[in-house]
């Protein structure tokens, strides 16, 4: 299995890591001892590309996820990342992968005893179920850790993989019938199931665990929330969910994706077989990932995550307004221009606007009398759209109306799903802090305002740009931002640590409250101006109308 070295999780790790030696940080898990790698630089401890599951390959490819079958004598190195899982997409292309993929890391202060019962943060990457991995030089949890450390509010770290694309998410009704569906979920519960019985040994309390994603890392965290109708299988004590949630924009069921099913399985010479599930099973490894693997790095056949009723038993929307959801407090967001990410472009006028909604624009086809209150609600009017600093300016290069669609498809896809998480916990007197994000950072282009993913770096204090080929977010920007990303990462840790975002922060100027049934309120932050507590009235017209019209998109 090919590896890279832990010097990928913090800029001065290759330099400041301690040889392999007895003088590594070990642990003993049920299975037996590994030994880690110490970063001087941080004084953190690194263990890292430990398997939670048998690896899926063989007959356990396309399988629910297995527990470990073994244990060993002796010490087994915990040094580097394993492969990340195999994704089609820029957030995968700059790690080496495989199949055998499931993997967890762990990130401590090398302060950190093994009776320390810490608090912990188990992260789940996103990537559209398509692509990324807990590898992620982004989501290096170096400089948070140390935060932590210092502000009093330690925790332990954990990133993992779970299975992507087709590796992961392949649905039909063949599928739904051999009990093998939504197994990236089944993944990322099996790693939780890891922590519980293991995190102990490297001084992190079980009874303590917050899930923590951003859009499919946050959808995850959504997804476990109402896992088999909201049973609480004591996994997790909280959730962040940072642009994402439990309503999905366009779901599915078992039977959406089985022409792409059935089309994969006839480019594979599988259709004639009784078991076409187990065909693709005994595919070599190349045979199958050429199908899958575009020509442009993207996936020809995509599958995300399903109604099962199984794991996934109901529509989010319906099982939030039931109640059906695990009952413990959540930190949940999305950022002011979500839908510069998501909007369609080359739409120029009304009419195909109206076109775009009612023929399946946003994979589904929205009824004609929704449309046209769509229209209504979302007019003709540059400056209503996004992002609001263009004024009343348009941006013929997108579309005549691409701030006014740009404007629906935020809400649609990350707004309103948003809002309904923070009601339906405070129905239920159950603690919810939530933010709008509302800053650009110098990674994205300008027009794109402050658009899907830009609070990441902010949240990691990632003031370096580790990860980002294509821009650092901290790149000739003011104090400001890093004084926010500082306020942010301290809330954070502080939100894990006891469960308030407020009891570690420095900057008492800014306090944030918890979602009220008769005050709901958003933290609005922002490094241009004082972050503040704003009533959560933004865009509300459409966002409510959304909302009460669920039904008509299934979700």
């Amino acid at each position: 299995m090919l590896a890279f070295p832990i010097g990928l999780l913090a800029a001065c790790a290759i330099a400041h890591a301690a040889p392999a030696s007895k003088s590594a940080p070990t642990v003993k898990i049920l299975n037996g001892t590994y030994a880690g790698t110490r970063n001087v630089h941080y004084d953190q401890d690194y263990f890292l590309g430990m398997p939670y599951a048998q690896q899926p390959v063989g007959d356990l490819r396309f399988t629910v996820p297995q527990s470990l079958n073994e244990s060993w004598d002796g010490t087994r190195d915990a040094k580097e990342f394993s492969d990340i899982c195999v994704g089609y997409g820029t957030d995968s292309i700059w790690y080496p992968q495989s199949e055998a993929c499931l993997t967890i890391n762990v990130v401590r202060s090398s302060s950190v005893k093994g009776n320390s019962k810490l608090p912990v943060a188990v992260w789940i990457h996103g990537g559209g179920f398509y692509e990324g991995s807990g590898a992620d030089q982004r989501y290096n949890m170096s400089r948070i850790v140390a935060n932590a450390e210092q502000i009093g509010k330690p925790f332990i770290a954990v990133t993992l993989n779970y299975r992507l694309s087709a590796w992961g998410w392949i649905s039909s009704s063949q599928v739904w019938g051999s009990g093998n569906t939504n197994l990236g979920l089944r993944d990322q519960r099996l790693a939780l199931q890891w922590v519980q019985e293991n995190i102990a040994a490297f001084g992190g309390d079980p009874t303590k665990v917050t899930i923590w994603g951003e859009s499919a890392g946050a959808m995850s965290v959504g997804y476990h929330l109402t896992a088999y109708g909201g049973r609480d299988d004591k996994l997790f004590r909280a959730g962040i969910m940072e642009s994402g949630g439990s309503i999905a924009a366009s779901p599915a069921n078992y039977t959406t994706f089985q022409s792409t099913y059935d089309e994969l399985v006839s480019s594979l010479n599988c259709s004639n077989e009784v078991d076409t599930l187990q065909c693709l099973r005994e595919l070599p490894f190349d045979t199958l990932n050429a199908v899958l693997n575009g020509t442009d790095g993207s996936s020809e056949y995509n599958f995300s995550p399903v109604l099962d009723g199984d794991l996934i038993r109901n529509w989010g929307s319906i099982q939030l307004n039931k109640h059906e959801f695990v009952k413990v407090p959540i930190l949940a967001g999305s950022n002011t221009d979500e839908g510069t990410a998501f909007g369609p472009t080359g739409i120029n006028t009304t009419e195909q606007w109206y076109e775009y909604l009612t023929d399946g624009g946003f994979d589904f086809q929205t009824p004609p009398s929704v449309a046209e209150e769509i229209l209504q609600l979302y007019p003709d009017d540059p400056s209503l759209g996004i992002p609001e600093f263009l004024g009343d300016e348009r941006v013929p290069s997108m579309g005549w109306e691409w701030r006014r669609t740009s404007a629906f498809a935020g809400d649609f896809t990350m707004h309103a799903n948003r809002r309904r998480q923070c009601e339906a916990w405070t129905e239920t007197s159950t603690p919810a802090y939530c933010y709008r994000f509302n800053v650009h950072s110098a990674d994205t282009p300008v027009i794109n305002g402050a658009t899907h993913f830009e609070e990441v770096s902010f949240v990691f204090n990632n003031i370096d740009g580790l990860g980002y080929h294509y821009g650092k977010p901290f790149a000739g920007v003011p104090q400001s931002y890093y004084d926010l990303s500082s306020m942010m990462t301290s809330m954070w840790a502080s939100f894990i640590y006891d469960l308030d975002p407020n009891s570690g922060v420095v900057n008492k100027s800014v306090h944030w409250n918890a979602y009220g049934k008769e005050k709901p309120v958003d933290l609005f932050l922002n490094a241009n101006t004082t972050s503040h507590m704003e009533a959560d009235t933004w865009r509300k017209e459409g966002i409510d109308y959304i909302n009460s019209v669920a039904k008509a998109f299934w979700r």
